[in-house]
This record gives structure tokens, C-alpha cells and sequence, in this order.
């Protein structure tokens, strides 16, 4: 029988638990430099995104949020086509590299070249790379080592940051 704390997922839950128990450690938990702050190409106001978005795309694109998995539509599309930022509308991923990694969440193993950026995100008290959209700097999702071939990478986002435009 496999202990539950053995198992990734497993690990991750426990992690994510005992940082809740231990109180708000998250983004202070680690001394370090801080990340410079970055320059965006689409800018607006609180009250502009908020008029913008949707109540969930603004608790995701503008507050780092995630949404429910399994939630997203776009777990089902599998037409040709590209998926882009729900905040700017630049293109972010070709349905060419999307993949079905069982975790809920439409997932990519490439994304388009100039597409996205990455910075460290050290929520929930460990170590992982954020993905944001590099014209607006929409939070999307986080970048993951357990891809599929090619590149071996997981690109796990967030359904509701991003709209599909059939091809």
C-alpha cells in the first residue's frame, strides 16, 4: 500500500497543509532578493481590469488565483486552433501542444515563442516557476519538469485566463 505522503501529489498536499497550519509563511518564508519589478507593454487600472474581466478571470489573471480543477471548458477543446490571454488577447499556446496530464487544468508542453514569461512563486511554502502573459502580465499558471516529450515540460494553466480561437 502506497503511504500518501510518499506519492507526489501526496507530498505537495502535505506541504501545502502544513504551511497553512504553521500560519501565512508563503512569499516571506524565503530570505532572498526580490525579483525586479516588471514593465508590461498593456497596462490599466484596478477598476479598468476589473471592468475587463470577469469576476474569476480578475481573481486569476490580477490576483494570482486558481481556478477550481476541472472547471474550465477548455479541458475539452481539442480543435485547431490557439489559445490566448483573456486580458490582451495575445496568442499563447497552439492546440498542437496541448495534452491531457490528468490534473484538471488545460496543459501544454510548449508554449509560443515570446509569448510568456516566468519568475519565482514562493506560495504555499515551496519553490515553483509562475507563468504570466509577457504583453499584460496576466497571472496564467505555473510551469511544471514532468511534461511529455519534447521539451518534458507541463505548462498547467488556468482555463478561465485564456480564450480559444479556432483556426
Amino acid at each position: 500500500m502506497t503511504n500518501i505522503a510518499t506519492t507526489r501529489r501526496g507530498l505537495l498536499l502535505t506541504v501545502a497543509a502544513a504551511a497553512a497550519a504553521a500560519g501565512t509563511i508563503g512569499r516571506f518564508a524565503f530570505a532572498g532578493p526580490a525579483d525586479a519589478p516588471e514593465v508590461f507593454e498593456v497596462n490599466y487600472t484596478e477598476a479598468q481590469w476589473r471592468a475587463r474581466l470577469s469576476a474569476p478571470q480578475f481573481a486569476v489573471l490580477r490576483q494570482e488565483g486558481t481556478e477550481r480543477p476541472g472547471y474550465s471548458p477548455l479541458n475539452q477543446e481539442h480543435r485547431a486552433g490557439s489559445f490566448a490571454c483573456a486580458g490582451c488577447g495575445l496568442p499563447l499556446f497552439s492546440s498542437k501542444t496541448k495534452f491531457e496530464s490528468g490534473t484538471g487544468w488545460p496543459s501544454f508542453w510548449k508554449p509560443l515563442d515570446g509569448a510568456i514569461r516566468t519568475r519565482r512563486d514562493l506560495g504555499l511554502g515551496m519553490l515553483r516557476t509562475e507563468v504570466h502573459c509577457r504583453r499584460c502580465g496576466g497571472h496564467l499558471g505555473h510551469v511544471f519538469d514532468d511534461g511529455p516529450p519534447p521539451t518534458g515540460l507541463r505548462y498547467c494553466m488556468n482555463g478561465v485566463a485564456m480564450t480559444f480561437a479556432p483556426a
